[in-house]
């Protein structure tokens, strides 16, 4: 079951729909309104929200990349595994 869902996340992620979609999150996230909700004078664990908010999406994106770069490692499905399309 594990390996379905992995596959069918994989050829998702193949499409140039779904880069497009993850470049513009990404921008949206670097704006105004939510830049401005983590703009706080409140800390978590001594460090600053915003700082926070910058280096959880820094993970988040360079995994999101990392995703994408295994998704295009993938053979593709339009050869059957005899090598005949």
């Amino acid at each position: 079951m594990w390996l379905k869902f992995t596959n069918g996340l994989f050829k998702r992620l193949r499409l140039r729909e779904s880069w497009v979609i993850f470049f513009i999150l990404g921008v949206v996230m670097l704006n105004y309104p939510f830049v401005q909700i983590f703009n706080r004078p409140d800390m978590l664990a001594g460090i600053p929200m915003l700082y926070l908010y910058f280096m959880g999406g820094w993970a988040i994106s360079i995994f999101v990349i990392y995703l994408f770069t295994k998704a295009l490692d993938l053979p593709d499905d339009r050869h059957d595994e005899g090598g005949h399309r």
